[in-house]
């Protein structure tokens, strides 16, 4: 019996590629990553991923879109009726998890060093990182003072994360980061210290 091939709707096929085009772009980011890369891992043609995006800067920059947009809801649902500091243990907690996916970090990672080098970039992480901001700001009602320390905790995990410190020493990062945040299930794993 021949196998019949099942047609995807462009939505489909979008959400598809930009689910290929994580790892490709974490590893070599904005400028280091050809559409030829994306293509092949999304298993279509070059010529065809032009159609669903007309250029490789339209696709970064919905990733960026789509990756922050998966930290907001991630925020919401892990908020749940909580408030004030509870909410942002909660979302902090929530972090902490998104953290171990490593592609999704790089990708966030690339978006901030690229905005240095392409306004188009740097105007949609700008206004990502502020609906972040935003919605943080609501979920919980902080002040901008304590939204400042739990984004500069953020950012400070992020670089942690990125360099796979957690893997080489835990001393440093024990004076690095909040007591709460170490001893999120988030950070557990079986990674040598």
């Amino acid at each position: 019996m021949t196998p019949v091939a099942v047609r995807m709707s462009a939505v489909e096929r979008r959400a598809d590629v930009l689910r290929a085009a994580i790892p490709v772009f974490a590893r070599g980011g904005f400028h280091g990553t050809s559409t030829e890369d994306v293509a092949k891992a999304a298993g279509i043609s070059q010529p065809y991923l032009f159609r669903l995006f007309p250029t490789k800067k339209a696709l970064f920059i919905a990733l960026i879109e789509q990756g922050f947009q998966r930290v907001r809801d991630e925020f919401i649902g892990a908020v749940g009726d909580k408030t004030g500091e509870d909410a942002l243990h909660a979302m902090g907690e929530k972090y902490g998890e998104l953290l171990r996916d490593r592609d999704e970090l790089m990708l966030q990672m690339h978006s901030y060093s690229s905005s240095g080098a392409d306004e188009d970039i740097a105007v949609v992480t700008r206004s990502e990182f502020g609906k972040l901001w935003r919605e943080v700001a609501r979920l919980s009602g902080a002040d901008d003072e304590t939204l400042q320390g739990f984004f500069a905790t953020g950012m400070l995990m992020n670089v942690i994360a990125s360099m796979d410190a957690a893997s080489h020493s835990s001393s440093w990062i024990k004076a690095c980061l909040p007591p709460a945040w170490l001893t999120s299930p988030a950070w557990d794993d079986d990674r040598p210290q």
